[in-house]
């Protein structure tokens, strides 16, 4: 590829209208009218030990909240879903139902894959309790133990509910001055439309017993033992802060970022200040680099590429968000490997790739001498997220294999300290994030109860 050939780089902000930005933020996904909520709870068969409430890592009884939905008990099949999942509404649109309870239903194996829409189901139910009922629990008597709880995502806010319903208070501490996680900076925007994050922290919160304290970060503006001196018990849900590096040449040039870091933006600025490429290329192949990618799109971009390494069956997308890439105009590239990030004069041009192929042995190989380069103005890195442990470098918690020691009843190898999410061993899920903040709890609030004799 020759300069004189190549385009000049053209990143700016504002490639859309107004209008044109509030239709592509919109809700990806409308829901669902009542009279279809009923028509859809009407095709569920209720299963006795049904595999779907097996599917989903919180455990809900799917059978028996579509069926209060059936018979109009809005109120009951909200309380069913959030006594299990306080954060339901938000998992029922971002959770990869397709792969979890739906996979699971009994309709796939009768109907040609025409499982009950879960998901929609769930959030019609959850949506329902937000606008009419309000926060459905509320705290036992005061206790007046303190815990701290670091990290506002899903994992930290599902902790610090179940604990306040237990009647103790809690000090949810962030980096961030809003509370949320990735719900409020890690989703694609047309997942949760509607400022919807920071209405369901509110609905979660008004069980009352949580104070936010925004802007702190672990490491830097205190430690665990000193959170751990001030307080009756800490729980770590501090999520997976790092990005992996792709490691070639042009990494750091200007117009190459992170996709988390993308994503971030768009999701706390108005989306008129954000710069988009007229070219993207997002390198990664994971649900990340195909909300960055889809964003980038809907942002203004011309021709966006996600570029793979492997095949279709290595990519942690799942084959809906795929699916949902390519009918939003994104070019999908398999089994290419970044060799470097082409410039010229410091500027950013583009990627070179180099193509893969699988051996005799199911081995793979990419051929440094077969290569093709990707114009661009804009390169976004998707190629994993990974837990950061300089911060806890004071204090005495164990780290294995890159994540936060812990057992089964979520303690960590410091007494008292208890962690979940993300930053633990497991899958990295939303719902298995609020699952462990959830148990977290428990277990935090039966060690209490011993402590104190109750």
């Amino acid at each position: 590829m020759e300069a004189a050939v190549m385009r000049i780089p053209d990143t700016i902000c504002g490639r859309l209208s107004e209008g044109e930005l509030a239709a592509n933020f919109a809700d990806a996904h409308p829901p669902l009218t009542h009279a279809q909520a009923v028509i859809e709870a009407e095709r569920c068969f209720y299963c006795y030990d049904a595999p779907c409430v097996q599917a989903c890592p919180t455990s809900i009884d799917i059978p028996k909240f579509i069926k209060a939905i059936a018979t109009n008990n809005m109120q009951g099949s909200a309380r069913t879903i959030l006594e299990s999942n306080i954060l339901g509404g938000a998992c029922a649109r971002v959770c990869p139902t397709e792969i979890l309870c739906e996979q699971k239903c009994v309709h796939t194996a009768r109907e040609a894959g025409q499982a009950i829409r879960i998901g929609a189901l769930q959030r019609h139910a959850t949506d329902w309790q937000m606008e009419h009922g309000g926060q459905p629990f509320t705290r036992a008597v005061a206790t007046g133990k303190r815990i701290a709880v670091v990290g506002a995502g899903p994992a930290g806010l599902a902790c610090a509910h179940r604990l306040a319903m237990h009647g103790h208070n809690i000090d949810l501490i962030d980096t961030h001055t809003l509370p949320g996680g990735l719900n409020e900076y890690g989703v694609a925007a047309y997942k949760l439309a509607d400022d919807f994050a920071q209405k369901e922290v509110d609905f979660l919160m008004a069980i009352g017993g949580i104070t936010f304290q925004g802007g702190l970060s672990l490491g830097k503006d205190f430690t665990v033992a000193q959170l751990r001196k001030e307080y009756d018990a800490v729980f770590l849900a501090v999520g997976l802060a790092g990005v992996r590096a792709m490691g070639i040449e042009g990494e750091q040039l200007d117009g190459v970022m992170d996709a988390v870091t993308f994503i971030e933006t768009l999701r706390s600025q108005d989306k008129k200040t954000v710069p988009v490429g007229r070219r993207v290329v997002v390198v990664g192949g994971g649900n990340t680099a195909v909300d960055a990618a889809v964003q980038a799109r809907r942002l203004g971009a011309e021709d966006v590429f996600l570029v793979y390494r492997r095949g279709h069956e290595q990519m942690s997308a799942t084959t809906v968000e795929r699916e949902w890439a390519q009918t939003n105009g994104v070019t999908v590239k398999l089994w290419a490997s970044p060799v470097r990030i082409v410039s010229e004069n410091g500027v950013l041009r583009g990627v070179e790739f180099a193509r893969g192929a699988i051996g005799p042995d199911g081995s793979i190989a990419y051929n440094p001498a077969d290569t093709f380069i990707i114009e661009a103005d804009m390169v976004l890195k998707a190629v994993g997220q990974t837990f950061l442990s300089t911060p806890l470098q004071a204090d005495t918690i164990a780290i294995s294999g890159g994540r936060i020691l812990v057992d089964d009843q979520y303690q960590t190898t410091m007494q008292g300290v208890f962690a979940g999410g993300d930053c633990t061993p497991g899958e990295d899920l939303t719902v298995a994030a609020v699952r462990d903040g959830r148990d977290a709890a428990e277990a935090i609030h039966a060690m209490l109860s011993q402590n104190s004799g109750q």
